[in-house]
């Protein structure tokens, strides 16, 4: 499937899949789907703020909000934006991230940044993946100011573990949209990561951005915003799963920053963690 997967149109293939499951077929239809898609990947209906019924279609139920109150807001500074599971967490050395074992991608690349380097060399990043099963929506980090928004067209590459080991600089290569928030401690960066199937990705302060449209042919940027953030607050979704990268600034860590690094890497990599939940302080 992997070596299929690199001649298949991923772009035109994701955007129908995308208008597909948005078909608002009678309910009769979009109900036992749901449950079936449900059953396979073991997700929790009875969390899902409106019953099966009240979903229009697949993807309505796919980016489905959770009933209030079921991912409590963390009191560390930052807490975790997804439901997902923790791939990477790592030092930004040279300014390189860790894509996969013996593989890298440049900050500025992923960016289209100009200034990442600066911004971010010796900080830090972490990786979350977000399968069919968990909650879509992802949520503000830390409290802040968004200052730029940069939406950079791409491929649509899955982003399972075969890609990120076999697909050279995938992050930089795959359509993308970059939240940039200024907060007390630098800056931090949100940055969607589009893939195959992946309808579109949304968001929640800026409607205009749509992912996988046709519509931005070069990287778009908004620049000097100043919109207020809080921590928990939603950012975005994702039109089916895909990854969040996020980017801290050195200086975010207040203690020592490669002890303290290592140290959320042997708590967090390759676990599971939920959207709101303390991070570090």
């Amino acid at each position: 499937m992997s070596s299929i997967t690199r001649f298949l149109p991923k772009n035109h293939l994701s955007f129908i899949v995308g208008k597909l499951v948005h078909l608002p077929l009678p309910r009769f239809i979009w109900i036992p789907i749901i449950k079936i898609f449900s059953k396979i990947y073991n997700i929790k209906i009875e969390e899902a703020e409106k019953t099966i019924s009240e979903y229009e279609s697949l993807g309505d139920f796919f980016v489905r909000r959770l009933k209030p109150g079921l991912r409590p807001l963390g009191l560390s500074w930052a807490v975790h934006p997804a439901d997902s599971v923790i791939t990477q967490l790592s030092s930004i050395e040279n300014g390189n991230l860790i894509q996969a074992k013996n593989k890298f991608y440049k900050a500025h690349d992923f960016l289209q940044d100009s200034e990442a380097y600066k911004k971010y060399n010796h900080g830090f990043f972490v990786t979350y993946y977000l399968c069919p099963t968990d909650y879509h929506r992802v949520h503000s980090p830390v409290d802040g100011v968004i200052t730029k928004v940069t939406h950079i067209p791409g491929m649509l590459w899955p982003v399972n573990k075969w890609s990120t080991e076999n697909i050279e600089e995938m992050f930089s290569i795959n359509e993308r949209v970059c939240v940039e928030i200024k907060t007390d401690r630098g800056f931090v960066n949100a940055v969607f990561v589009g893939a195959t199937n992946v309808g579109y990705i949304e968001l929640n302060f800026m409607p205009e951005i749509k992912g996988n449209h046709f519509n931005v042919f070069k990287p778009l940027t908004k620049e000097n915003l100043n919109i207020p953030i809080k921590r928990g607050e939603e950012l975005g979704l994702f039109r089916m799963g895909s990854t969040v990268v996020m980017l801290y600034q050195d200086g975010v860590l207040t203690s020592d920053q490669a002890a303290e690094v290592r140290k959320l890497n042997l708590q967090y990599k390759d676990f599971p963690v939920k959207v709101n939940s303390d991070f570090f302080n």
